[in-house]
């Protein structure tokens, strides 16, 4: 739990009010608030810094006004949801990749309960919904990025598709952060980790994406798509500042590529 100055500093931090109770329009605010204000990406990962599960990942967000994986993203919300009013649990997930899943805590989502309604909420994945979605429904759930469904899968686990297309798996079952300590091990040192094969920053707009690559540079504006590179040291920190708020005084350098099985959670 976070103490009331935690609370409000978080709040500040997404630009959110805060909520008179732990409502459902109000769950769908601090979602929608949070990926609109906090960056997913993996540059520590990079920068050669530590991957915090705990408290610690709320200040690198208010703090430090930075972003960061599933793995911290997510239990960071859950700490603000939790310590607004709202009941919340991990759920463990296995990303569709190729038509496979990968094995189990490969990603970290919560499962939030309002007004007597069980969501799933996510803001640690590249295409998830901006709105919590329904686990008490196989309906179509229409979202700003596109249309979702969330479908019961023959292991007990829940499907959550994008326009038709699995995403992920996650199962409601018993899970704290400690779960995934050996699973957020692998990511930090394997040459197969998706966390090391790639460098990127990215964040919805209210009318798109922009997105940061290594140094290939995305802006996507309704209809408009503009694509660049940028070489230049100083621009990329620039970049970094401008259209995600973080300042940085070294640039991350990726790491040596190593295997000839990559995997991308793009």
């Amino acid at each position: 739990m976070l103490d009331d100055t935690a609370v409000t500093a978080y709040l500040d931090r997404i630009s959110a009010p805060r909520p008179a109770g732990a409502t459902l329009d109000a769950l769908r605010r601090l979602q929608e608030r949070h990926l609109l204000s906090v960056p997913f990406e993996n540059l520590g990962y990079h920068l050669g810094e530590d991957i915090h599960m705990d408290e610690r990942v709320v200040d690198k967000i208010v703090g430090r006004r930075r972003g960061g994986g599933c793995y911290e993203v997510n239990p960071a919300l859950g700490l603000l949801l939790r310590s607004l009013g709202y009941p919340v649990s991990i759920m463990p997930g296995r990303v569709w990749i190729k038509g496979e899943l990968t094995p189990p805590l490969c990603h970290l989502t919560l499962k939030v309960r309002a007004e007597g309604h069980d969501l799933l909420v996510d803001v640690g994945f590249g295409r998830n919904s901006r709105h919590p979605l329904s686990l008490e429904t196989d309906a179509e759930q229409p979202d700003p990025h596109g249309t979702y469904r969330v479908r019961s899968a023959d292991d007990g686990g829940i499907d959550v598709l994008l326009d038709g297309t699995a995403l992920y798996r996650v199962y409601d079952i018993p899970c704290t952060v400690a779960d995934f300590g050996p699973t957020l091990w692998w990511y930090r040192t394997a040459p197969d980790s998706p966390f090391l094969q790639n460098l990127f920053c990215s964040m919805p707009t209210e009318t798109g994406r922009v997105t940061l690559k290594e140094d290939r540079f995305t802006l996507v504006d309704g209809d408009r798509r503009e694509k660049r590179q940028v070489t230049d040291a100083r621009e990329l920190l620039e970049t970094y500042e401008k259209w995600f708020g973080i300042k940085l005084d070294r640039l991350p350098v990726k790491a040596a590529p190593t295997t000839t099985a990559p995997m991308s959670f793009d």
